[in-house]
């Protein structure tokens, strides 16, 4: 279907991209493909159970919409890798995030790590991923980036990043970098306000800006929205995603970008408490936003929908802005070709998971394992007895670990040691929780504290282990963060510290290698610690390498 054969109301449809609740089709999304002529879906955990599902579900929702329309969907997922991966199932190949790749330094390896992720995505039917995360992650109080980022510094967010959309789009699944302008310098997380960034011009395009200027050279396909005020280029109170400055001015004419526009979720509360999300819809249009998505309530997409029709007819938004768009959604499709699906096959299964593709994300771990100070302690000795902390995630989140991991530190090390023992504890360890814990620790000659954000406020307990347990001479103490790399500065007494920035299996098995002294330690700090562990830093057992 040309575009001058669309009606109003199906210009539109393209222009909207939705989530459902459910692992199969259903009623709700049913009627947003046959009545309001949807021209885009999102994944969420709630979506998926299984790899053969998935792919069931994208060939259901392709050959349902293809009853009204020969466009085919976008079909679309956060899969950004590490702790924001809607898809973990053991049998499938799961990337390691963007804080690990940074910390790496291998581009090849980067590169290698979308394309392997690309083929797996679109092998169940998903033709766009809402990654890479190319913010910069300047800000160690930045409660949504994190290690969402490849690092502080945007010559190497640059490169990763480039190398990650590369790495998607030759595996013919858009990239979509994100959250433009930049997200990484907010104390705010968009999801429940409204955040600014306070820089001047010159500073946003030496840092918040360079990352998305290389993937518009990369050929990047779509570019995400934050929902983030930027008062250097919207005077107005305003996030960018509703900026005609931002969007327009800026991305389009002073940057170039001829790709899709896509929005974050305008349910985030950023947007939905400030502005409502059918007036967030109108603004984001009028802004230049091409995909408006939103991810998760029936009712506000259909009002959405409404709101966005409404606002043509009564010429508050003219239908050529409308084709703008709907030209650009179309040239993308069509480029991709997103038509084609392949069903599911009797050797579906050998196209997921497989050993070249976990040697490689292993490889990736073991180069990215930081090792900021060790005062003799490394590596473990193998024959004492030994225990491993650790705070398991209990509660899930859209962006988060799984819960209860099964695949832990320890898990990894017994193999190899006569004695390791787990000790769980919650990330948020109360009082008496934390007592327990250091009177459990004080039975053994090493230690291994695992900590998860103890940088955060709300992590105190985690900090109190370590604190505790490093005051007791008859105890090696070591301590490894596996989310922010910042717990450091919680307790700078600690004589052995490394980051590993995520606690997926793959990068608990390269920590047991580095600590029993069976794998370099390679990987360099991709943010600033604190002035005597800055960006580049890392150590080798015995020696020091800064960049």
């Amino acid at each position: 279907m040309s575009r001058q054969n669309m009606t109003l109301e199906q210009k539109i449809g393209q222009m909207i991209m939705c989530g459902f609740q459910t692992p199969q089709i259903n009623t709700e999304i049913k009627t947003l493909i046959e009545e309001h002529h949807l021209g885009g879906i999102i994944y969420f955990r709630r979506n998926v159970n299984d790899k053969e599902q998935v792919g069931q579900l994208s060939i259901d929702l392709q050959q349902y919409s293809k009853q009204f329309t020969d466009i085919p969907l976008f079909i679309s997922v956060d899969q950004e890798g590490g702790m924001v991966a809607r898809l973990d199932w053991d049998d499938i190949t799961l990337i390691p995030g963007n804080m690990a790749v940074g910390a790496s330094r291998d581009v090849e390896l980067a590169y290698e790590m979308a394309r392997i992720c690309g083929e797996e995505l679109l092998r169940m039917g998903i033709n766009m991923n809402f990654a890479p995360s190319v913010d910069i992650n300047n800000n160690p109080k930045n409660p949504v980036i994190g290690v969402r980022s490849y690092g502080e510094c945007p010559e190497l967010v640059s490169e990763m990043g480039a190398a990650q959309i590369r790495g998607l789009q030759e595996a013919n699944v858009s990239a979509s970098a994100k959250h433009f302008p930049g997200h990484g310098d907010t104390a705010v997380d968009s999801h429940h306000g409204l955040a600014a960034v306070p820089h001047d011009e010159e500073r946003l395009f030496a840092m918040e800006l360079a990352p998305f200027v290389r993937a518009i050279q990369e050929s990047v396909d779509c570019i995400m929205t934050a929902h983030v005020m930027f008062p250097a280029f919207e005077p107005e109170q305003i996030p960018s995603t509703i900026s005609r400055k931002v969007l327009t001015d800026l991305l389009r004419n002073r940057l170039g970008f001829e790709g899709v526009i896509v929005t974050d979720c305008l349910e985030m509360h950023a947007i939905s408490k400030e502005f409502g999300i059918p007036e967030g819809t109108i603004r984001a249009v009028e802004a230049g936003a091409d995909l408006i998505l939103i991810s998760h309530r029936f009712t506000e997409q259909v009002n959405a929908i409404h709101a966005l029709v409404d606002a043509v007819r009564s010429g508050r938004i003219s239908e050529q802005r409308i084709d703008e768009s709907v030209d650009r959604i179309l040239a993308l499709k069509a480029k991709r070709q997103m038509e084609k699906l392949t069903a599911i096959t009797e050797n579906y299964a050998e196209g997921f998971g497989s050993e070249s593709s976990k040697k490689a994300v292993q490889l990736l771990c073991e180069r990215s394992i930081t090792l900021v100070k060790d005062e003799g302690q490394l590596p473990l000795r193998k024959d004492e007895r030994t225990l491993v902390i650790w705070p398991e995630v209990r509660q899930r989140t859209e962006v988060d670990e799984p819960i209860i991991q099964a695949y832990t530190l320890a898990t990894a090390l017994q193999p190899s040691m006569s004695q390791v023992d787990e000790y769980r504890i919650g990330t948020y360890p109360d009082a008496a929780e934390v007592q327990a814990a250091v009177a459990h620790a004080k039975d053994y000659d090493q230690v291994i504290v695992i900590t998860y954000n103890a940088v955060s406020e709300l992590h105190e307990g985690q900090v109190n282990i370590v604190k505790q347990l490093t005051q007791h001479s008859n105890v090696r103490v070591i301590v490894a963060s596996t989310r922010n790399p910042y717990d450091f500065n919680q307790f700078p007494e600690a004589k052995t510290y490394l980051c590993c920035y995520e606690n997926r299996p793959a990068t608990m098995t390269a920590l047991a290698k580095v600590l029993l002294g069976e794998s370099p330690t390679v990987g360099r700090l991709p943010v600033s610690i604190n002035e005597t562990y800055g960006f580049g830093f890392g150590q080798q057992l015995g020696s020091t390498v800064q960049v």
